[in-house]
């Protein structure tokens, strides 16, 4: 019986154990992407917040708000392979801003970094580091 135990619970300390190990950043899946983040740019004067949750149509898609001072925006976009994207909308139909990026390596999920752009054309482009809260 004790015997029987013992089995039990390494085999439940090893599933626990199985569950904490950091994914590798092209491992990271939406799941890990949930939740709020703390956005930081170039300019140290230009911050914001980014709360994303699950995409109501598309499943493994994200869709969410970013939050600079006053101003707030829907925001929608994935995770694959270690690539970020998100398209943020001023008017909630046209695109206003892509944020492009990488999951960094290590962070298991927790800090992406990549470059913001105007209407994903490259217009001023800023360095940004998105970090989980």
């Amino acid at each position: 019986m004790r015997r029987l135990w013992l089995l039990a619970w390494a085999a439940a300390a090893g599933a626990a154990s199985a569950q904490n190990v950091c994914p590798h950043a092209s491992e990271v899946r939406q799941a890990e992407m949930l939740g709020l983040w703390h956005a930081e740019f170039e300019d140290a004067k230009l911050s914001g917040t980014l709360v994303l949750e699950k995409h109501a149509t598309y499943a493994d898609s994200l869709s969410g708000t970013i939050e600079r001072g006053t101003v707030r925006r829907p925001v929608s976009g994935e995770v694959e392979d270690g690539e970020f994207t998100l398209e943020e909308s001023a008017d909630g139909v046209r695109i206003s801003g892509t944020w492009l990026g990488e999951v960094v390596e290590g962070s298991c999920g927790r800090e992406i970094r990549g470059t913001w752009s105007v209407d994903g054309e490259g217009k001023d482009a800023r360095a940004f580091v998105l970090r989980k809260q």
